[in-house]
């Protein structure tokens, strides 16, 4: 039997990202230009368009000064990991 996560919590991650922003006071352009990434990526991701890639996420977590493990960990927030069967 096969055990499939749950689905993970985008929207958590976005509103991480747009937390960190405001925290802050950046701009799109600020982050932009911390980052290396466009503005224009940085809206579709905060504003759900797109997910990003891993390469994205961790330039927007070095721009922002936080581990990517902390910004990923939001991805599981609101669910348990799946636990397997009992034999």
């Amino acid at each position: 039997m096969t055990i499939l996560p749950p689905e993970p919590n985008l929207e958590m991650l976005r509103t991480e990202l747009s937390r960190l922003r405001a925290e802050r006071s950046w701009s799109y352009d600020e982050l932009a230009s911390r980052s290396g990434l466009s503005r224009r990526t940085l809206i579709e991701i905060e504003q759900g368009r797109t997910i990003g890639t891993l390469a994205t996420w961790h330039a927007i977590a070095h721009a922002l000064g936080a581990p990517v493990g902390s910004l990923m960990d939001t991805l599981c927030q609101g669910h348990q990991p799946p636990t397997p069967p009992t034999p």
